[in-house]
């Protein structure tokens, strides 16, 4: 495909979160065929960075109640991948703010198989988020930092989260699309507004999209126009609730020349397919509903589990209505 109608851009860096955001539908209880067919998929596209799962404390996630890549432990991750080969491929997790051990869980880097750390955090935990990051760097690893749910963070209070992160080793600050509320024209802004605070850092632009709306893959699309080169994607579109941009998707639009699509797909038949019998995720239109109203998908959620509220989005759309009202 000509780079009139795809995008070429050599800086791109294009990540798997299947496992990692996927885990949030069934509790990170995948098994290591699951986890090992995404990896050899990963793999065998080219694709950059897969990310395994969290790094999250066994204090306050049970491990009788999670799977292992709530944990991501080295014994687990070196199961998956051995010691990670030079494949190309190289290996995230994600750790979160007042919900992970980090300072004893994230090993040093010649310690583990593990490449990347990714820093989830909301606004007002940006000082712990900021030490994360500094331990997370010491130790040897490449830092993203990942500024959760930025579309219910008032502009003023992004501008002082982007200052601060700058000043971090952090290499990537990623728009986290969390509720799955933006536009196009708003990802462009967002954008926009991301890579003037990186740039002039040295730093680069991610992108994290939730497909509430079905705009996640145009979100990326459009982050990636206007200077975001780290970009997150998955199988299948598998993550939580309405799930991700579809790896598959944007494998043929951003830099097709240099990423192979048939394993991906060769994966979307043989892994996802199963799964999709198993559990369940995708734009439905719960999902829609709290995207519109730009709130967490919790709620809808909920409504897909039980009998006598799953399909039944007037009501819902009442009480998210209703929600919104009484915060004005």
């Amino acid at each position: 495909m000509s780079a009139l109608w795809g995008i070429d851009n050599p800086n791109i860096k294009i990540l798997d979160c299947s496992v990692r955001d996927g885990g949030l539908v069934n509790d990170h209880r995948f098994d290591l065929d699951f986890v090992q067919a995404v990896y050899r998929a990963c793999a065998a596209a080219g694709v950059d960075y897969m990310e395994v799962g969290y790094k999250n404390s066994d204090r306050i996630f049970p491990r009788d109640a999670n799977g292992a890549w709530k944990y991501c432990d080295e014994d687990d991750l070196r199961a998956v991948v051995g010691e990670n080969p030079e494949t190309g491929l190289k290996l995230s997790c994600m750790i979160d703010a007042e919900k992970s051990d980090w300072r004893t869980a994230v090993l040093p880097k010649e310690k583990s198989p593990l490449d990347l750390i990714r820093v989830a955090f909301y606004d007002y935990q940006v000082d712990e988020a900021v030490a994360m990051i500094d331990d997370a760097a010491q130790k040897g690893y490449e830092v993203c930092a990942n500024l959760m749910a930025v579309t219910a963070v008032d502009e003023s209070v992004i501008d002082r989260v982007l200052e601060r992160l700058v000043e971090t080793p952090t290499g990537t600050i990623v728009i986290v699309d969390s509720f799955g509320s933006l536009t196009p024209a708003q990802t462009e802004y967002l954008t926009q507004k991301y890579f003037r605070f990186a740039n002039a850092a040295g730093k680069e632009v991610g992108m994290h999209a939730h497909n509430n709306m079905q705009l996640a893959f145009s979100n990326t699309l459009t982050s990636a126009r206007c200077g975001a080169t780290r970009l997150d994607a998955s199988i299948g579109g598998l993550g939580r609730g309405a799930g991700n941009c579809p790896m598959e998707l944007l494998l043929s639009v951003v830099n097709a020349k240099n990423y192979r699509l048939r394993p991906i797909i060769e994966c979307l038949e043989n892994a996802l397919v199963p799964l999709r019998r198993e559990i369940e995720w995708g734009p439905l239109p719960e999902y829609m509903l709290t995207g519109q109203f730009n709130q967490h998908p919790r709620a809808a959620i909920a409504a897909r589990k039980e009998p006598e509220t799953r399909d039944r989005f007037l009501a819902l759309y009442d009480r998210l209505r209703e929600k919104c009202e009484e915060a004005k």
